[in-house]
């Protein structure tokens, strides 16, 4: 038999590779379609777009779990992944490539997340529930260092390459900054095969769940049953309303802080290089993120989530302020700069943990707790996709001024579903008097 390896070897490698793929296809493309003179409009477009399939896993998760191993779709995904990048640089030398670059990121953003489907079913089926404890936190850690390595590193070397390398001027936009791209590709690709291979020697084959669907037939069933019964809980479109809406305001912010950031004073951005961009968000920014997250988690343990939401809804929308002052006052310090981005990530992160402890503690008890957990997911991967889809036009249409001020318009939906948001379920502040039947598998009728 094969000696049990020790999940160091495969947990961190394992969710950084995860957050690489997603990150380079759901942000960084953003970055670079910028970069090759495309409008503001089409480029946060585009790119969200890629975020679909992230926002649909849960229609077909229980079919991944009917085949072979979970170690196979892993593997399978990430050869494919590293493939498909390196399959991107090369067609960026051919007439019209744009047309097979989305067709290829189109491709590759399901089979990221099948690759997290299965990535997901390895840690939980391979490990007992002390250790999915323990390795927890290494877990998320390593996963934020995906967003480190893509969205910093690689925007940084992205400029480095295009004027110190390839001798091109940082400040104009297209057909030049092919070069440079096209070797962040070929890194990446080549990065997530080294992983692939490295996992074939480490990681777990993963068990099979004890309820997983022994044909098509049984996966469709047991999904609808999952839909039937989500929408049998008490008050769940107000609970569908606050997964949705929470971080409204931010996913219209999402891509245009960074385009803000790197267009020209001429078009009232800020005009930083692609090193500054990928400084900013990926080093100082990401830091603020992870340090406002566990603060924001030993605020909601303190205090228990109901006495907390609000405050961390007021957390995650009003610092996006921070843009509007920017779009102003157009400050030439990079220290203030950063400031401005560090305090908008550090309260993002301080209260996004409401967020994901609320679909843990009031969306997803019941029958199918995984399933409904991921519904909740993907409405906010839906609300991403959506306001990503027309964030970039509507920029277009009324500059950053104006746009600045309309994310903080749009943050009223947030406090409002957060206000009305319901807790039917103990959430950890006091202890429990009875039973709830939902929490005992059972559902109650809207």
């Amino acid at each position: 038999m094969r000696k049990a390896v020790s999940p160091l070897l495969w947990v961190p490698t394992g969710y950084f590779t995860m957050a690489l793929g997603y990150v380079m296809l759901t942000s960084v493309t953003a970055i670079m379609f910028k970069n090759l003179g495309m409008d503001n409009g089409r480029a946060a477009q585009y790119s969200s777009l890629l975020i679909l399939a992230y926002t649909v896993k849960p229609l077909f998760a229980p079919f991944v779990e009917m085949y072979r191993t979970k170690k196979f779709f892993v593997l399978s995904a990430q050869v494919a992944i590293g493939m498909g990048f390196a399959g991107v640089a090369l067609l960026m030398e051919l007439p019209g490539y744009m047309t097979f670059l989305m067709a290829i990121f189109f491709a590759l953003s399901f089979i990221g997340a099948t690759q997290d489907i299965a990535s997901d079913g390895v840690y939980v089926t391979s490990l007992d529930a002390r250790a999915q404890s323990l390795y927890c936190g290494i877990q998320s850690l390593s996963w934020n260092i995906g967003p480190i390595v893509a969205a910093g590193g690689m925007v940084y070397l992205s400029g480095y390459l295009h004027s110190s390398v390839f001798g091109h001027d940082p400040t104009v936009f297209g057909p030049d900054w092919i070069d440079a791209w096209r070797i962040i590709f070929l890194l990446v690709g080549g990065l997530t095969l080294v992983m692939a291979l490295w996992h074939w020697r480490t990681m777990p084959e993963g068990a099979r769940a004890a309820d997983t669907p022994s044909s098509v037939k049984d996966a469709g069933r047991i999904l609808l049953d999952a839909f039937v019964t989500l929408f049998q809980k008490r008050g769940v479109w107000r609970m569908i309303a606050f997964a949705f809406l929470f971080r409204f305001s931010v996913g219209l912010l999402e891509k245009i802080g960074p385009f803000f950031m790197v267009d020209p004073a001429s078009k009232g951005g800020l005009g930083l290089s692609n090193e500054m961009l990928g400084l900013i968000y990926g080093t100082y920014g990401l830091a603020a993120v992870l340090v406002g997250s566990l603060l924001g988690g030993l605020y909601v343990a303190k205090r228990g989530l109901k006495a907390t939401l609000f405050v961390l809804c007021c957390a995650i929308n009003i610092p996006n302020i921070t843009f509007l002052v920017m779009a102003i006052y157009m400050p030439s310090s990079l220290v203030l700069v950063t400031l401005g981005v560090a305090i908008e990530k550090f309260f993002f992160g301080f209260g996004a943990v409401g967020f994901m402890i609320y679909l843990m503690q009031q969306l997803a008890p019941g029958k199918y707790t995984t399933t409904h957990y991921a519904f909740g997911t993907g409405l906010m991967g839906l609300c991403g996709m959506v306001t990503g889809v027309i964030s970039g036009h509507l920029q277009e249409m009324m500059g950053y001024v104006a746009y600045f001020a309309l994310v903080m318009v749009a943050t009223i939906p947030s406090f409002l579903a957060t206000w009305f948001a319901p807790f039917h379920h103990d959430d950890g502040s006091q202890p429990k008097a009875e039973s709830d039947p939902e929490a005992d598998g059972k559902t109650v009728p809207a």
